[in-house]
């Protein structure tokens, strides 16, 4: 499978976006390129990287500049199982500035008594950001794991948060952008 590389800035570091150049396979960051090159490989088999410009760029750079409705514009064309399919469709209703648990989700998929399988799923996913798995945290409301790591975690809940309160009539631009209810926790 030949399949597009394209680099781009952002406040979290160097985002590295896969395409095949219609819909995207696959988003992580540059300090973890290893783990994105197993998942590659494991979905794919055999592939091949050529850098090019991947359409996502626009609509992820459009999101770190405020536009937090960016994000739902991208296609994405994932490996997976049913299951794990159905996750991250739930993960992409997940509305910017809001989270959920994993047995929210569990119960948003019609199994209930999934919140682990669900959990494993939301860590499968090949493509951070786009399909917002940062959204969900634990069932106490403390972050959990994260595959960019914490820190990116709670800084997209952060921006997103902060985003959505300077678009609120009267708000000031003088804001800490950190959710009172978020606090960090090492588990996962």
């Amino acid at each position: 499978m030949n399949l597009l590389l394209d680099r781009i800035a952002s406040p979290l570091g160097t985002i590295l976006l896969v395409s095949d150049g219609t819909a995207l396979r696959a988003l992580d960051f540059e300090d973890y390129q290893d783990r994105m090159h197993r998942l590659l490989h494991r979905h794919y088999g055999g592939y091949t990287l050529t850098s090019g410009y991947c359409g996502a760029r626009d609509q992820l750079e459009s999101y770190f500049a405020g536009d937090l409705a960016a994000l739902d514009t991208i296609a994405v064309q994932t490996a997976g199982t049913e299951f794990q399919h159905r996750v991250w469709s739930a993960l992409r209703a997940i509305p910017p500035g809001s989270t959920a648990s994993y047995g929210d989700i569990a119960a948003r998929i019609g199994v209930p008594a999934a919140r682990r399988a669900v959990g494993l799923a939301n860590g499968a996913n090949p493509v951070a950001i786009v399909v917002p798995c940062h959204r969900v945290i634990g069932a106490d409301g403390r972050l959990t794991g994260y595959g960019g790591g914490l820190h990116r975690k709670s800084w997209l809940l952060r921006h997103e948060a902060a985003i959505l309160r300077s678009s609120e009539p009267g708000a000031r631009t003088d804001h800490d952008p950190a959710p009172a209810s978020i606090a960090a926790s090492p588990s996962r």
